[in-house]
C-alpha cells in the first residue's frame, strides 16, 4: 500500500531539485536580496546621515566608507541587490497581467530576468570600479 504523507527531504535533496529549475533560482535570489537589501537598509541610511551632518563629514564619508574596500563592496552589494529585486520584481508584475505565465514561458521570463540582472549588476560594478 502506498503511504501520500509528505516525506522530509534533507537539504542537499531540495536543493539538487531547486537548483534545476530556472524559475526556482529566480525566486530564491529574488528572497534573498529581499533579505540583502533589508538588513543594509539601515546600514545606507546611517552612512546617508552621517554624510549629510556637514561639508567635512560628507568628505569623510566620501573616502573612509566609499574609497575602502569594505564600504565599496557593501555599496556594491546593496546595489546588486537592488538591481536584481526590481528586474524580478518587473517580471512578477508583467506576469500578473497574464503574460508569460505558462510553464515555458514562465521559465524563459525567468532566464530573461537573470540575464538582464546579471547584466545590470555587471554595468554597476563597473560603474563603482571606474
Amino acid at each position: 500500500m502506498k503511504s501520500n504523507r509528505p516525506v522530509n527531504l534533507s537539504l542537499s535533496t531540495v536543493l539538487a531539485v531547486n537548483l534545476k529549475s530556472p524559475v526556482a533560482i529566480a525566486s530564491i535570489l529574488h528572497r534573498i536580496s529581499g533579505l540583502v537589501i533589508f538588513v543594509l537598509i539601515p546600514v545606507l541610511l546611517y552612512v546617508l546621515q552621517e554624510s549629510l551632518a556637514s561639508e567635512a563629514a560628507f568628505a569623510a564619508v566620501k573616502t573612509d566608507v566609499l574609497g575602502g574596500l569594505v564600504g565599496g563592496f557593501l555599496v556594491f552589494v546593496a546595489l546588486a541587490g537592488l538591481l536584481y529585486h526590481l528586474v524580478v520584481g518587473a517580471k512578477h508584475l508583467v506576469q500578473d497581467f497574464g503574460i508569460g505565465e505558462s510553464l515555458e514561458g514562465g521559465r524563459r521570463f525567468a532566464v530573461l530576468a537573470l540575464l538582464a540582472a546579471a547584466g545590470l549588476i555587471f554595468l554597476a560594478f563597473l560603474w563603482m570600479v571606474l
